[in-house]
């Protein structure tokens, strides 16, 4: 298939500039993968969609102050976007500066500087603080929005789920934004189980598919970790024939890397890359917001729904000005 084909337009004035109030508040657009019928609610009548038994499997990361504003010793300024630790002082991130090559220092400030010490082909360098810096983000960095949205962010747990817990994603796992504590407790009143995965966003979050066809897109890894407790939930479920539904497409390549290996605990990196013709493995169904043109998001859920499903959905959901992408409407796809 041809990225082109994944391509839609989307006035710019439906771009969510900032989150609903209350969280639970936002429009939600169901669709039924099988029959194709959609169905128009709100994302507090989740509850009363999903069955008792059904499995809901949330992504639990939690944002990281990533970005950073930094100076080159000549005194020009320098961006640095964190994208993920390799270790106490070694981060991979993106850099905006002009000339900033292999063993080049920027200054985040007095005391702390970095080291560029390799640069990958696909743009992302890899850099060192002369000390570890943990402890030092929430006064070092700022909440790390995406680029389309251009308001202030005035409260930035707003950019967190009410549910994260580990700290590591360059950005908001989206979908979970909607969930509020009384969404969570009709949840459980329902019969329906929550678990928690992680995975820790990073750079395709922030790269459109830029290859002609599809299938030679590559996906950047990603740390994702499963429990041998919530691996064997799943796995229940699926011998009882319980829906397995994933809250955004992060706990989607969560489950299905898993997937691949047996259903069994799981702690490393995935690169799991779904466009249609992806058979899954483990869930069945989704909740997510709308995403980008030519992102693999798109792809991922035009492979569970099927994508002339999705073409509908995305036109019907744009005919009535439905908010998109990070601080947008969701979806139920079931």
């Amino acid at each position: 298939m041809k990225t082109a084909e994944f391509d839609y337009h989307l006035p710019p004035d439906l771009i969510a500039q900032t989150p609903i109030e209350p969280r639970d508040a936002a429009r939600l657009l169901c669709l039924d993968r099988f029959s194709g019928a959609i169905e128009h609610r709100h994302f507090i009548d989740l509850p009363d969609l999903l069955h008792p038994g059904d499995l809901l499997v949330a992504n639990e990361s939690r944002v990281i102050p990533a970005r950073l504003f930094a100076r080159k010793p000549t005194g020009g300024a320098v961006e640095v976007l964190l994208l993920r630790r390799l270790d106490a002082q070694t981060w991979q991130a993106l850099l905006r500066g002009h000339k900033l090559r292999v063993g080049s220092r920027v200054i985040i400030k007095d005391g702390l500087t970095a080291e560029v010490i390799e640069h990958a082909a696909t743009g992302e360098r890899v850099i060192r603080f002369d000390q570890p810096i943990d402890d030092q983000l929430d006064a070092l960095g700022v909440m790390p929005l995406p680029p389309y949205i251009h308001e202030p962010l005035r409260d930035p747990e707003r950019y967190q789920t009410i549910y994260s817990r580990t700290p590591g994603s360059a950005a908001a796992p989206t979908a979970g934004l909607h969930f509020t504590p009384r969404v969570l407790d009709r949840l459980r009143a329902r019969g329906v189980e929550l678990d928690y995965v992680t995975l820790h966003v990073g750079l395709d979050t922030f790269k459109p598919v830029e290859t002609d066809d599809i299938e030679q897109h590559h996906i950047h890894t990603e740390f994702v970790q499963l429990s041998a407790e919530t691996a064997a939930r799943v796995r229940a479920a699926k011998a009882e024939g319980r829906r397995v539904i994933a809250v955004g497409t992060t706990s989607v390549r969560v489950l299905e890397t898993v997937a691949q290996h047996g259903l069994a605990a799981y702690s490393g990196d995935t690169a799991l890359y779904i466009y249609p013709g992806y058979e899954y493995r483990a869930v069945d169904g989704l909740i997510t917001n709308f995403h980008l043109p030519r992102s693999s998001l798109l792809m991922l859920v035009s492979a569970l729904a099927g994508k002339a499903n999705i073409d509908r959905a995305y036109a019907e959901a744009i005919a009535l000005r439905y908010r998109f992408f990070s601080f947008g409407d969701a979806m139920f796809i079931g």
